[in-house]
């Protein structure tokens, strides 16, 4: 998903389907793969973000906002336009590679919020940083905001296992993530 805090879905050539008169998505052969996967002990996550587009947030205000949209149409919450009709996601991942930092630590002390109002189920809340130390994009909210895991890009920058063992900074993340 990217084009927030407007909602733009891509999903290759598995959902074409729009609600009328909207730019959303409407996937319910999606939901029900969702709900197999679910029925066979997988999590299903959303990602955000992603290597192209124009996204992100303006300010805290509109990233605790688009939390609301994002749980309205993913999770628990109601919307007359869900994506994957009554398929329940598992959690988010933020894949944050453009825009600027703002908002993101807000957007998921509000989701985590959402999260608590349903205590009988497991949500998670995933990052995917660039390898550079700290993150450009997510290295303060990785810092100010609880993850659940965080899967570093090692590949694609200077820093990755490519880089090995010269700029390849495994170390430091393994640092972060232990103090």
């Amino acid at each position: 998903m990217d084009g927030f805090p407007n909602i733009l879905l891509n999903f290759a050539n598995a959902c074409e389907d729009y609600f009328e008169g909207t730019g959303i998505l409407h996937c319910p052969k999606i939901a029900q793969d969702i709900k197999y996967c679910q029925s066979q002990g997988k999590a299903v996550v959303l990602s955000m973000g992603g290597a192209s587009g124009a996204y992100g947030f303006s300010s805290n205000k509109e990233g605790a906002d688009f939390a609301d949209v994002v749980w309205n149409m993913f999770f628990k919450g109601e919307s007359d336009k869900r994506p994957f009709d009554d398929a329940v996601l598992d959690g988010i991942d933020l894949d944050i590679e453009g825009g600027a930092p703002t908002g993101y630590s807000a957007f998921i002390k509000r989701l985590r919020a959402h999260y608590a109002t349903d205590p009988d189920r497991k949500y998670y809340i995933a990052a995917a940083p660039q390898c550079p130390f700290p993150d450009a994009y997510l290295g303060s909210t990785l810092n100010n905001a609880w993850f659940d895991m965080v899967f570093v890009q090692f590949y694609n920058n200077y820093c990755g296992v490519n880089s090995y063992p010269g700029w390849f900074n495994f170390k430091d993340w393994d640092n972060w993530a232990k103090t």
